[in-house]
Formats: C-alpha cells, sequence, structure tokens
C-alpha cells in the first residue's frame, strides 16, 4: 500500500495506517479498523474526507488497544478523535481500551458502534446486532464533515444518527477460506444459500434451496423496509456491496431489483453506491444497505473524498 498511495503512512509494531499530514491542526481526527480480510474497508478508506487512522487485525481478529493507541496517538491532536467501530465484541472492548488509554493522556476519544445488520440480534462475537455496511456510510459522511472542523460532540452525534438511519442485509452462496485454516469457514452446498450471513461467515437467519436473483433480493429488502421503517417519500441512498466473490455485474442485478422494490415502496433514490466496499474474503455473495437521507447527509456524502478505496471530487 506504501508503495501504491505514498500520501498515506503505513506502521509496523503495531500495525496502522494514517494520513501522511496527521495530525491535522482543528480537525478531530477519524479511526476505525477491524479484523483484515474485509479489504478495502478500512485501509482503503484512509485519506481525506474520510479516515485519519485504520488498524488492522489479523484475518477476521479485532485490533489490539496497542494499535488502536498508537494510531490515536499518530492521528489525533487537541481536537480529539472518534472511533467508529463495529458491533463486535473484540472491536467494541478494544476501542473501549484504547480510548482511555487516549484521555489518560490528553486526548478526548469518542465512539459510535455500528449496529445495522437487521438479519439477527446476536451472534458469533456480538452481543447485539452486527456492524456492516452502514460503517462505510458513516465514514464517508462524517470524514467530510469532520474535514470541516466539526466538533468532536457534533461528530458523535451525526455518526449516531447515521447508524440510526441505515439498516442492511446480506447472503451468501459460498464460504471463505481463512488463510491460516486452509479450510471453508462452513459448509455450503452449491444448491443452496445463506440468508443474513454475517462477514466473517456467521451464521444468518436461515439456509435455504437457491433461488433466482430477483427473489434473492426480495428476502433481503423485506426486513431492511419494515425495519427502520422506511416510508414513502423517503429520500435514501442504496449501497449494495459485494462480498469478495462476486462479479459487478452480478452486483448491478441485485441493484437493478433493489430499487425497483424500494421505488414500489414509495422511497426516493437519491444517490447510490455500487462494489466491493466490505468484503468477507473470497465469499461470493451481496448485501444491501439503505440509509434514510436528508439534506444535510446527502451534501456530506457528496462531498470530495480521496482514498484508496473511494475517490471523487478531487
Amino acid at each position: 500500500m506504501r508503495a501504491a498511495f505514498p500520501e498515506l503512512s503505513v506502521h509496523f509494531s503495531p500495525n496502522f495506517i494514517v494520513r501522511g499530514d496527521a495530525p491535522v491542526k482543528g480537525k478531530v481526527a477519524l479511526i476505525s479498523g477491524g479484523g483484515s480480510g474485509h479489504e478495502p474497508m478500512h485501509g482503503g478508506f484512509v485519506g481525506t474526507g474520510m479516515l485519519d487512522a485504520a488498524c488492522p487485525g489479523a484475518v477476521f481478529t479485532s485490533p489490539t488497544p496497542d494499535q488502536i493507541h498508537a494510531a490515536t496517538m499518530a492521528a489525533a491532536g487537541k481536537d480529539g478523535a472518534l472511533y467508529i467501530v463495529k458491533n463486535y465484541t473484540g472491536d467494541v472492548m478494544n476501542f473501549e481500551l484504547a480510548g482511555e488509554m487516549a484521555r489518560a493522556e490528553g486526548i478526548p476519544v469518542e465512539s459510535v458502534i455500528i449496529d445495522d445488520d437487521v438479519a439477527v440480534q446476536n451472534s458469533t462475537w456480538t452481543a447485539g446486532r452486527r456492524g456492516v455496511g452502514a460503517t462505510i456510510l458513516a465514514e464517508k459522511i462524517c470524514g467530510a464533515a469532520a474535514e470541516s472542523q466539526r466538533s468532536l460532540a457534533e461528530l458523535r452525534d451525526l455518526c449516531q444518527r447515521v447508524n440510526a438511519s441505515a439498516r442492511s442485509m446480506g447472503m451468501a452462496l459460498t464460504s471463505c477460506t481463512v488463510p491460516e485454516v486452509g479450510k471453508p469457514t462452513f459448509d455450503l452446498p452449491d444448491s443452496e444459500m445463506e440468508v443474513g450471513v454475517g462477514i466473517h461467515g456467521e451464521p444468518g437467519r436461515k439456509r435455504m434451496k437457491l433461488r433466482p436473483a430477483d427473489e434473492i433480493v426480495e428476502l433481503l429488502m423485506e426486513p431492511i423496509l419494515g425495519d427502520l421503517p422506511f416510508k414513502p417519500g423517503d429520500e435514501v441512498l442504496l449501497f449494495v456491496n459485494g462480498l469478495g466473490g462476486t462479479p459487478l455485474i452480478e452486483l448491478f442485478i441485485v441493484y437493478r431489483k433493489a430499487a425497483e422494490i424500494a421505488k414500489r415502496a414509495g422511497l426516493k433514490i437519491i444517490r447510490n453506491l455500487v462494489g466491493s466496499y466490505m468484503t468477507s474474503l473470497e465469499m461470493a455473495g451481496a448485501s444491501i444497505t439503505l440509509l434514510k437521507l436528508d439534506g444535510e447527509l446527502a451534501e456530506l456524502w457528496d462531498a470530495p473524498v480521496c482514498t484508496p478505496a473511494l475517490r471523487k471530487g478531487i
């Protein structure tokens, strides 16, 4: 990464990635992280208009408090840091510990837990709903707000609003293989699919026989629409995400049907995102995220961003 993106600074022992111009004077630092294997999240989203630092753990393993603390000390100044944390037990605990360490050194820290997955209430590694696609949307929207030098409290409240306004659900056609293990994480026959799967291969709502793409999208969209709930006239961002082994052309098929269902429900899709941004190694599958927008959130989404994995307006 350092060779391809020299504007970033890559550190080892402990491992973290930080903007080369950090800490930016007058700016709250946005910091996130999680297990490797979900690329481009989070390291691919470090840069202007998004994260100031990211901490990659081992594959599907939370980053350590020392990693997060080192990233905080490199990225944050006196204005403090906002941690954007996916709701996995290890992530939550280790970011809490790192925040305590940073505060002890005079750096104000706030954390927001992302828990947008409607598939299950509890699963492996979580106490409550899992954090999935809304993580990326929160990092982008809050990253834009941080560039305009909003306060730490304002950014915390904004991130909580994004999380509260987003719902997600995913499905898998195949398992993934953690390199150290050398075999699929779970057994999924070619004729079956896992609906509501987690990004580490955690079980979802149910396993069922494979169905046509349009029917699969109906299965994902129904709980998303019913959970917030979204209502006719709402303006939304529709995000279709690939889990690592799904061709872009298939994601467009998912998007077409998801957009049709959203419009049938009276929603107005005013922004979108399609691509593999939060993956699970080579897993074949997709997730759908709907974010209810207002004028402020749409404006922040449109703001310039320059990171390895997401670039526009710069």
